[in-house]
């Protein structure tokens, strides 16, 4: 079932929406201003906004500017409500992000024809990773194109996990997707807290995933990611691997193999100015710089083809 947020002024409006979406399935959230709407999405994730423009304080284009500049927010679609229909508004929106328009007074098959449809490009568009929930290899590909072609500069993050598949072999897929998912909030909740949710993460697939933040903050939020994994990981080992400081996994030739508790390796390539002319040029660097990281032990930072930093286990290690 769809859950949709409504954003209008007018109480009676509010309840008329409700009653025509509910009447049509889908779960329905309402606001009557643009201060409540914000308070609502900074804890629910719905499928769809229809958001009025005209609101005291905080009007429409304000609540789809805030939309926007958070990462949990930024691809949730919405739908204009105005008593206007001048090309004006219309121009304004689209700038913003509006994905429709509905005019007042609006007619109900148009209202839940416009609703399905846009429901329906927003499932296509997300193509979100099923254990994760996070933007898939269609909206990555779309995010770096629009940064690069708009000549924004940005650092993008590529992180991938060390030694996961000994750890999936000692204690199970699902112990593995645990972990991922636990990245996936790590990754979310650093950029929450050191960007204030400005940015973008996505799940490229397996033990992948990327980050997209601004020129500045690339390497504080890197080095703050292998910071808290590094604090994590040893959670979601059993006592007695804890206490030995690794796991112990039998090959398909019945050998004993020992491995390192599992580590992240993050890369962090950097553009400004147009450094990167399309998506190709990027993944060729990011790989050179993964290549580079996996050769280096435990947690790692690699930018500009030299490490940044390591985590504290690695430093005694390679000390």
């Amino acid at each position: 079932m769809a859950k949709i947020l409504v954003v209008d002024d007018e109480p009676h409006l509010r309840l008329i929406l409700r009653k025509q979406l509910e009447r049509d399935g889908y779960e329905v959230l309402t606001a009557e201003d643009g201060f409540k709407a914000i308070a609502i999405l900074r804890d629910e994730t719905p499928d769809l906004v229809l958001l009025d423009i005209m609101m005291p304080d905080l009007d429409g284009y304000d609540v789809m500017r805030w939309m926007k500049k958070n990462y949990r927010t930024a691809s949730i679609p919405v739908i204009f409500l105005t008593a206007r229909s001048g090309q004006y508004e219309k121009v304004t929106g689209l700038i913003e992000g509006v994905n429709d328009y509905l005019t007042k007074p609006y007619e109900q098959r148009e209202l839940l024809a416009r609703v399905r449809n846009t429901l329906d490009w927003s499932r296509l568009q997300r193509q979100a990773s099923p254990l994760t929930g996070l933007p898939g290899n269609q909206v990555i590909q779309q995010e770096i194109l629009r940064r690069i072609s708009w000549q924004e500069p940005f650092a993008f993050l590529y992180i991938d996990l060390d030694h996961f598949k000994s750890f999936n072999d000692r204690y199970g897929y699902q112990r593995g997707d645990d972990l991922l998912c636990k990245l996936s909030a790590l990754l979310c909740d650093t950029l929450d807290d050191l960007c204030a949710g400005e940015g973008f993460v996505g799940h490229v697939g397996g033990d992948d995933f990327v980050l997209i933040t601004t020129f500045d903050r690339g390497c504080s939020v890197a080095n703050e990611i292998i910071t808290r994994f590094d604090e994590m990981i040893p959670d979601f080992y059993e006592p007695e691997d804890r206490e030995s400081g690794f796991i112990e996994v039998e090959d398909r030739r019945g050998n004993i193999e020992r491995f390192p508790f599992a580590g992240v390796t993050v890369v962090v390539a950097q553009d400004e100015g147009g450094r990167y002319s399309h998506v190709g040029a990027l993944g060729e660097v990011v790989s050179e710089l993964k290549r580079f990281g996996k050769l280096q032990e435990g947690s790692v930072v690699a930018h500009d083809r030299r490490v940044l930093s390591q985590s504290e286990d690695a430093k005694g290690a390679t000390g």
